[in-house]
Formats: C-alpha cells, structure tokens, sequence
C-alpha cells in the first residue's frame, strides 16, 4: 500500500509539471504530444524538450477557444466601451514590458511548482483531510499577481491556494497551514480550503460552493461605507476617523468555478452588484467542468460573462492558455471597475490538469480523456515559453534560472512548513468565541468618532426626527408600556448612534418590516447604512458576513426566523469564521427576528419550525431568547456590542402583545438564564416544588398557570432559558439542587432539540 501511494504521487506529479513541451504537429485538436516524466515532483516546466511519440488525438468534449489578442481587444471596446488606442495600451504596457512579462512568467511557476509540492507532501501524509488542486490554471493567479492590489478584497473557493500565493499570502504560512501548523496563515485551523490573511485582505477560503458570492459583495458595500462614512482601516485593521484617499480605487474580487457560477448565487450577486454599483469583479474559473461533470450536461448557458448584460454588467471572455493575454485583458476589466463604472464579469476559458480532489476516481464521462490531452496540449506555461522564447523576449537560460529561483523557494515553504511546531492544544477553546461568554458589555466603550461622523452623515433634521423618535420609546419604557418588537428597535437605533459601523439589513425595511424592528433606520442612516434587501435571506446575510469582517457590524432582521432556513450555509460559516481563521477575523453580526412554534395558532408548517434548534449546533455562535421586552432590548444592545455572530429568537405571538419596562441603558448578559418565579421554601421543603426549564411562547404559558398549581400545593422555579447557546448550567443545576426535578416545556423537536439537549 505505502508502495503504491507512492507511485501514485509520483505519477500525478510528473503528470502536472509541464513535461509535455514538444512542438505541435497539428492544431488543436487535431494532435497532441506526449513525453517522458519529469523526475522531481517539484518541478513547474520543461524548457528542454524530451523524445516524444505522436498519439491519437482523445475525443475531447470541449475544443479549445484559441483566442488571440484581438479577440481579447474586440470584446473590450464593444462591452467595456474602450477605444481602441486605450486597448492597445494595456497590450503594449505586456508586450513591451520584459519585467512585467517575467512578473507573469515567475507567478505562472510559483503557483504550478507550489500545487506539485502540495500533491507531494498529500501522498506523503504531511498534508491530510481535503485537497484540491489547480495545475492548468495559473495564468489566474498571474493575472491576479499583475493586476490586484493588496488592498483589494479577495474571496475564493476551496481550489484557493495559488490565489493567495498570488495576493501575497506568504508561501511558506499557506504550506504550513495545509501541515496543520502552528505557523499557517490561520495557525493550522482553516487547512487547505480555508486560507485567510488580514493583512493581504485575503478573505477566503470558502468550501460550500458559490457561497463567496455574497461575501464579496458585503466586502465591495465594506469599500462603499468606508468613503461615505469617511472611514479607513488603522494598523490593526480597526475603522479610524480618517477619510480614505481621494483616489482610493480598491474593488472586491471574487472567484467562482463555472459550475458554480449555475448557482443561483450569481444572479443574486449581479443584481446586487448592478443595483448598488459595488466595485466587484466576478472572476468565473472556466475549466468545464463542475467536479468533474461536464458542466454542459447541467448548464444550458456556459457563456457567464454575458449573464450580466440583464442588469448592465459588461463581462470578457479569455483564453486561459495565453497568461499575458489574461493578464492584459484582465488588466482593463480591473480599470473599468476602480473607475467607478460598476461591477464586471472576467471568464477564463481553461483546463484544469487533476481531479478535483486526490481522492478523485475520474470516473466521469470523457474526464481521463480530456486531462491527458490538455496537459499535452493546453498548458499556459509551455505556451508561454514558446511564445516569448521564439520572439526573442527571453533566452532559454533566463527562463531556466527564473524556474530554479521559483523552485528553491517552494522548496523553502515545504521546508519551513515541516519544521514548524503542531498548535497548542488549548487553541480549539481559545477560538470558541471572540468574546468570552461572561463579556460585561456594558463596559464596552463606544468609538471616539462616533460624534464626528454622525454630525456628517446625518442632517440636522433627521436627526431631530429620530431623537424624538427614541424619546417617544423610552417613555413608554419607563411606563411600562412598550412592546417586544419596539424595544429591540429603540436598542437598534441607539446602538447605531453609538456606533456607526453599525449597519442594518432587513426584507421590508423602509415599512419597518412586521414588527417595526428596523422602523426609520433608512430614514435616518440612508440606504448605505440600512438596506432593503432581496427577498433571499441568505443573500443578505451572506453580504453582512463579507461587511461584518471589513470592520462594520451589520445586523440582520429576519421578518419570521424560519426564513432563515434560506441563510443556513451563510450562518455556519458565520459562526465559523472567527475559528477557521485563527482568530483573525471578528464576525460581529447580530441576527434577530420573531419565532417559535406559538401554541394554538395556525401560523402553518413553514413558519413554525424550531430554527432555534437547528442552528444550536453551529459552532461559534450565541443563541439568546427573549419573552419580554425587558430580555429583549438588553440582549440586542449586548448582541450588536458583540464580537461574535448572535442570533436572538423572539416569540412570534408575543412582539406586540407583550408589555413592559425596561432597564434603559443597560446591556444584559447572553450566558445567563433568568429565574422569573421561585418556589417558596415550604414547598422545596414538602418535596413539592419542581425546576420548569422554558422560553418564547412557553414562558407565558408557565406564567398563566403558577397561581392555579401553588392553590394545589405546589410551586415551581420557572427559568427562561435566555441564554440557547451557551447553556447556563449554573443557574439550572443550582435550581435542582433545590427541587431534584425538572420539566421541560420545550419549543422544539422530541430529538435534537433544546429539550434532548438539556436532558
């Protein structure tokens, strides 16, 4: 076995090395070559030419595109409305350039001798769990290396590693990380799919397919904010009361595969992008094939970039197998969004050279077929060689010495990488929470800037409409007489005064939604700060991720939390994301909205499913309920105050009905359980007293019913379970110490519910 493991590795890394660089004997594919392998697993391409023998040509499913530059410069005059002379000059600033040019050659090689090193150190072990590989790829990474600036936010896939290579991710942090080393980029928590770096703004590393798409834009709303709001980022990434400069052109990227981009993700994405101008590039990995199934058989449309032309967005096609061409082309599309103009759309046509995965059997129709011959024939590298070989840019031997440059520091990251120690194993609790659960929040202090920046965004009159507002609520507080839902909108707008990286998301917000939780926060914070969102939950949630880690701290209102249901891929990489980056990234987002299952209500099947329950298991996230307005607006203020995602679950049957007082100015626990009635000591005494566990809707019904059970000689300690998530087991245990039993009144399912967890 350890034999064949071996040869495996062997045969897959000579396999993606550019070993196939005989010259063509036909076009296309009409022949291909085949060669030798290549002995070191670590080597990127060939600039000498082994014996070959002519093959039989594989019936490749999907011909090449062999664009030249002119079909390149074609499309950027007639979608990005470039004049030609403006085209010509993003050739020219390549062609022209020997420096460039070898920027593009050395990012070529880095990202193919880094993925063979990678397939290496996997078959040996080093490196476990879930790989995915992107030899045949690399003119991406070269395009991003010559094109992307550092300040610019990137969002890709599980197929990441050359892209962070080349946004200047260290090498060697990116190999340790894949170790599972103390040493990686998120210090061996986030592995091969999850690379993150702050200071690069790499932002993912994403695993579930297409679900990247509304970060990205959530970071592109990040840019917008930033300049609105006269913000910037200070030396450890936190907002400043400094205005961006005035020529402050970042845009957000994000990279999809073009299966992925089928996802109905995408079409969400471009009509965000469009509506709002997001400085976005939507870079769609074109290799046909999602997985390995040959993505015509799924997709009617593989033509991406020109899904955009429904809502303005101009998208390019190019040919992956010419990486200047990419890098040109590219170029231009990243101009015409730092420009103002609005998102786009970039599709490189290429091939990628492995399965998706080592573990991947290829099985799949014409798979084998088409990787043998586009490692032959379709390789960027040796077409690159070729071409600026033959034109005199590059001798043989300048190539040669690049390549072994590249090479040694490859070697360099695995090195570095082996050496370093394993994580301390008190790191999985460290990352459990950014904030520990105990976290005063009352002593939090609110931004010194909070002041200037209000004075400058809000008119004098809005101003003025909402203190009035928030004075209205807060005597209704004090005479007990405001309810649920309006006490969670009095938190949200003080919050939003207290701080404005605040921001808030919501269905049906500028109507104040159903139960005037977000009421007049467009009207007083525009829509930069407020916005009216698609009816898709994930979508916008999903964008208050990509906000939440650019340094602002979106909220969510969900009109009934069951809609959440829609969000459940975007909220367990919420709760995640603080973890799997090894704490480099808060996520301080605040998810609130009306549910449970109330008792004799036809609210119908959808509406009352016990969404608490389902989402106690995400790791990282706090869970909260409140049955009054008290809990209510005391858990919100401390939720938006968090550094975590917190999700906060009010009775649906109860947001208007419910009246009380509340604790103004005062932010309540999110680890504690509230006592709201103990047993008198006679009945603990007599053995009649009993521990009733409840919360939403089953805190009224307990509460109906404690006069008619102490008449009949009993008493109860009635908790509310305020805190899901984490569990207060202290206030729990102390109460059974008292009583020795317990009933749940439970808002969820027999098995896998609050209940069954508590029991």
């Amino acid at each position: 076995m350890i034999f064949a493991r071996y040869a495996v590795a062997a045969a897959l890394c000579a396999a993606t090395s550019t070993a196939f660089i005989a010259p063509k004997v036909g076009h296309g594919l009409s022949s291909v070559t085949s060669s030798q392998r290549v002995a070191s697993p670590l080597m990127a391409a060939t600039l000498s030419a082994p014996e070959t023998e002519e093959t039989e040509t594989p019936n490749s499913m999907r011909p090449p595109i062999d664009y030249v530059w002119e079909d390149v410069s074609a499309q950027l005059v007639d979608a990005f409305g470039y004049s030609q002379a403006e085209v010509d000059k993003y050739a020219e600033d390549v062609d022209s350039d020997k420096e460039a040019l070898m920027k593009i050659y050395k990012a070529l090689q880095l990202a193919r001798g880094f993925e063979n090193a990678c397939n290496q150190q996997y078959m040996q072990g080093k490196i476990r769990g879930f790989m995915h590989l992107d030899n045949g790829q690399e003119s991406i990474p070269a395009f991003v290396d010559y094109a992307i600036k550092n300040g610019d936010k990137k969002y890709s896939y599980y197929r990441e590693h050359t892209h962070a290579i080349a946004s200047g991710v260290d090498p060697g942090e990116i190999m340790a990380e894949l170790f599972m080393k103390e040493t990686g980029s998120c210090k061996g928590a986030g592995g091969s799919m999850h690379i993150f770096d702050k200071p690069t703004y790499f932002q993912g590393g994403w695993a579930l397919v297409s679900e990247q798409l509304p970060y990205a834009a959530g970071a592109a709303k990040s840019i917008l904010l930033d300049r609105k709001l006269a913000l910037s980022d200070d030396e450890n990434f936190e907002k400043q009361d400094v205005a961006p400069p005035a020529d402050d052109d970042r845009i957000s990227i994000v990279f999809v595969g073009e299966g992925g981009a089928q996802n109905g993700r995408t079409a969400e994405l471009l009509n965000s992008a469009a509506k709002d101008n997001l400085p976005l590039l939507l870079i769609v990995i074109d290799n046909g094939r999602a997985i390995n199934t040959f993505t015509g058989d799924v997709a009617t449309n593989g033509k991406v970039y020109e899904q955009g032309k429904h809502y303005g967005v101009p998208g390019l096609m190019v040919d992956g197998q010419d990486a200047a061409d990419v890098a040109k082309g590219g170029k231009a599309v990243v101009d015409y969004i730092r420009s103002g103009k609005g998102p786009a759309i970039l599709q490189v046509h290429t091939y990628r050279f492995n399965g998706h995965s080592p573990a991947d059997p290829e099985h799949e129709r014409g798979r084998k077929d088409e990787k043998a011959w586009a490692r032959v024939d379709q390789d960027p590298i040796k077409k690159f060689e070729d071409k600026y070989t033959a034109n005199g840019v590059f001798t043989e031997d300048e190539l040669k010495a690049a390549k072994k440059e590249i090479l040694a520091d490859v070697k360099a990251a695995v090195k570095f990488a082996d050496e370093s120690p394993m994580p301390p194993v008190e790191l999985a609790k460290e990352l459990e929470y950014p904030d520990a659960p105990d976290t005063d929040y009352n002593t939090k202090p609110a931004p010194a800037h909070a002041d200037a920046v209000n004075a400058r965004t809000i008119s004098p009159e809005q101003m003025d409409t909402i203190t009035a507002h928030i004075d209205g609520l807060r005597e209704k507080a004090k005479a007990g007489e405001i309810s649920i839902g309006d006490a969670i909108n009095l938190a949200i707008h003080e919050e939003m005064l207290r701080d404005p990286t605040t921001t808030i998301h919501a269905e049906d917000l500028q109507a104040g939604s159903s139960y005037d939780i977000p009421k007049l926060t467009q009207q007083t914070y525009g829509k930069i700060r407020a916005a009216d969102e698609i009816i898709d939950e994930g979508h916008f949630i999903g964008k208050a991720l990509g906000e939440g880690m650019n340094g602002y701290r979106p909220i969510v209102e969900l009109m009934n939390t069951n809609f959440g249901i829609f969000g459940m891929a975007e909220l367990s990489s919420a709760g995640n994301t603080y973890a799997t980056t090894g704490g480099q990234f808060d996520m301080p987002m605040t998810i609130v909205g009306a549910g449970g299952t109330a008792p004799n209500q036809a609210l119908g099947a959808e509406h009352s499913q016990p969404f608490h329950a389902y989402v106690m298991g995400i790791p990282g996230l706090k869970i909260c309920t409140a049955s009054s307005p008290h809990a209510a607006y005391g858990i919100t203020k401390s939720m938006i105050r968090d550094n975590g995602p917190c999700f906060l679950f009010a009775p649906v049957k109860m947001m208007k009905e419910a009246k009380g007082k509340l604790d103004l100015d005062v932010c309540a626990p999110l680890n504690k359980a509230t006592l709201l009635h103990e047993a008198s000591a006679e009945s603990v005494a007599a053995g009649n007293a009993v521990t009733v566990l409840t919360y939403l809707h089953g805190v009224k019904e307990a509460q109906l019913v404690i006069d008619e059970i102490m008449e009949e000689g009993f008493d109860i300690d009635l908790i509310e379970l305020t805190s899901l998530k984490p569990l207060d087991m202290d206030t729990i245990r102390t109460s059974l110490e008292r009583t020795n039993k317990v009933a749940i009144l439970d808002e969820s399912t027999k098995t896998g519910g609050v209940g069954a967890t508590v029991s």
